[in-house]
């Protein structure tokens, strides 16, 4: 059995050892990837510190050489990884690969923006005196990233991290290690000095909180839970360090009565119950206008009727297996605790046996709830969805803002009035329009507001605000 090791300042490092399970059967274990101890961590920490001041000063050409190293592999090996994907986290082979795909794009991305580091130089108030504005490296920064999209995430925060300068120390989620082991790879053998990248995979209780406690991490950029998101603020405020946090949504699709019922089901569907619902902008509130109701919910269970839960990496697979065996029992969970509330379970959320054993759950639709309800009010994270009835726009719009969340929300109308005025008053960083709540696009800013994000927006250029710090420079000409 293959082991994986931690790269730290420069060379690979063995330690004990954990199997990385196959969700899609059970039986079989990906490889043995090592989880680094305290003492791993503090050490990627001093190397990523050590190696700063020459990487934050170095040739932008060298940094895009890196990156765009990087994106040519992995787009020569989107199968093979798009594979490892689907293998370690449960998506779909088409959605594995499309997610590699989408990773080689913001390396590729990235590797531009290096070469288009700008400023600006503004005539002072003050005869004589220049002004340069300049953006430069934060310093050593952690990212700590979740299973959900192991090979995504970690690119769209190693890419601008790598690009502006700065050194990193990565941990990955425990349950899916091998995409960000794979990403470091390539980045080290494409030409990283020593030192400016360190993996180190293990325990969020041991090397997450090492990286949060570490005086030496002058920013940490965190994919995960609310709960962790919160403690890790708490620290990052004790350390007067920059933090940025995605956590959590409740994400609300809205569907009117003047709504393309297939549009409708098409945008339900995909965002609520591909990827397992297993992301962040799953919509997982459906809420329907009373004329169009009842036959957008008969034609959303026909759609579900006709989908295929099997394998990750077999043909004709719709939607794969949750990703283990305590998310498929808080998804369980989850289910009672609906069926308690009141709700009406109109479509599947049965455990589900297939040829290969693993954690397979039947897409689970209820109706009949309101938004009250905790399947309402509480993110599931997994193929589960209620669809809560309403008489009209005003009353969706009130319902969809009422979350303690507010990543994504989407509407499907054919009224342009509609539309805007939902575009402009959802209480949300993302908003989609005759759209899936899930899917955004790797050049444009993403985040969320309320109890989703906290802190400078992720992706294209607007990641400069994280990464970077300004600088102002005054200069006399005399």
């Amino acid at each position: 059995m293959t082991v994986f090791n931690n790269l730290i300042a420069g060379e690979w490092v063995g330690g004990d050892a954990t199997d990385n399970i196959n969700p899609s059967d059970s039986d079989t274990v990906i490889g043995r990837y090592v989880r680094g101890s305290k003492a791993d961590a503090k050490n990627a920490i001093a190397a990523a510190k050590a190696a700063f001041p020459a990487w934050s000063r170095s040739n932008p050409m060298a940094r895009h050489a890196v990156l765009r190293k990087a994106a040519d592999e992995i787009t020569a090996r989107k199968e093979e990884l798009g594979h490892l994907l689907a293998s370690e986290e449960g998506k779909t082979l088409a959605e594995g690969i499309g997610e590699t795909v989408r990773a080689a794009q913001i390396f590729d991305f990235f590797a531009g923006e290096a070469l288009r580091l700008a400023g600006e130089v503004l005539p002072s108030v003050r005869p004589g005196v220049t002004v340069e504005i300049t953006r430069e490296a934060v310093g050593v920064v952690g990212l700590i990233t979740p299973w959900n999209f192991p090979i995504a995430i970690p690119a769209w925060k190693l890419a601008p991290a790598l690009c502006y300068g700065n050194t990193v120390v990565i941990k990955p989620a425990d349950l899916t290690p091998g995409c960000t082991w794979a990403l470091v790879d390539i980045l080290h053998r494409a030409g990283l000095p020593e030192g400016v990248l360190n993996l180190v995979m293990g325990r969020g209780s041991v090397v997450g909180e090492t990286i949060v406690q570490s005086p030496d991490v002058d920013a940490i950029s965190f994919t995960g839970s609310v709960g962790t998101g919160s403690k890790i603020a708490e620290a990052s405020v004790r350390q007067m360090r920059k933090f940025q946090l995605e956590m959590g949504g409740k994400n609300p699709l809205v569907v009117l009565d003047d709504a393309d019922l297939d549009v409708a089901v098409d945008c339900a569907v995909n965002g609520a119950f591909f990827s397992t619902g297993q992301r962040c902008t799953a919509s997982s509130r459906l809420i329907v206008t009373d004329a169009i109701h009842d036959r957008f919910v008969a034609a959303v269970i026909a759609r579900l009727g006709g989908l295929t839960v099997d394998n990750a990496v077999k043909d004709g697979t719709d939607i794969g297996p949750v990703v283990d065996q305590s998310q498929l029992d808080q998804d369980m969970e989850y289910i009672e605790v609906a069926r308690g509330e009141g709700a009406k379970l109109a479509f599947g959320g049965e455990r589900l046996n297939r040829e290969t054993p693993g954690f397979y759950l039947q897409p689970a639709l209820f109706t009949e709830t309101t938004n009250a309800m905790r399947l309402n009010r509480e993110e599931v994270f997994g193929p589960v969805a209620g669809v809560i009835r309403v008489k009209d726009y005003d009353e969706a719009l009130s319902v969809a803002n009422d979350t303690a969340f507010g990543l994504s929300a989407g509407i499907c109308t054919a009224s342009l009035k509609h539309a805007c005025d939902f575009k402009r008053n959802s209480e949300a960083g993302m908003v989609m329009v005759n759209l899936p709540t899930a899917g955004v696009d790797f050049h444009v800013p993403f985040g969320g507001r309320k109890g989703s994000s906290y802190g400078a927006r992720e992706q294209g250029r607007y990641a400069a605000e994280f990464y970077t710090t300004v600088k102002t420079a005054y200069q006399s000409a005399g």
